[in-house]
């Protein structure tokens, strides 16, 4: 089966926020078909850390990454979602 692994960079709101409550957050919101698949923090500045995410997916997601976006958009905390790569592979 082809998976869609897609790489993004989350932020939060304020530095604040750590970046273990974010994954928590965004694990409970996302559907069943989605998987993270491995996740780290990033030091941006100022005590702020993002969250880098590879999320996989199936392939046959209407609309591509966008309803991926719009989920981790929504969690609270999020400040912005940054898609910063895609890739097909192989299950």
């Amino acid at each position: 089966m082809v998976k869609v692994a897609v790489l993004m960079r989350v932020l939060p709101e304020e530095a604040s926020i750590k970046p273990e409550d974010l994954l928590n957050k965004i694990k409970e919101k996302l559907p069943e078909r989605y998987h993270i698949a491995q996740y780290q923090s990033e030091p941006i500045a100022f005590g702020l850390e993002a969250l880098r995410l590879i999320i996989l997916m199936p392939e046959d997601v209407e609309g591509g990454t966008n309803e991926l976006e719009e989920l981790v958009s929504s969690v609270e905390g999020v400040s912005q979602v940054d898609v910063l790569n895609v890739a097909r592979m192989m299950e």
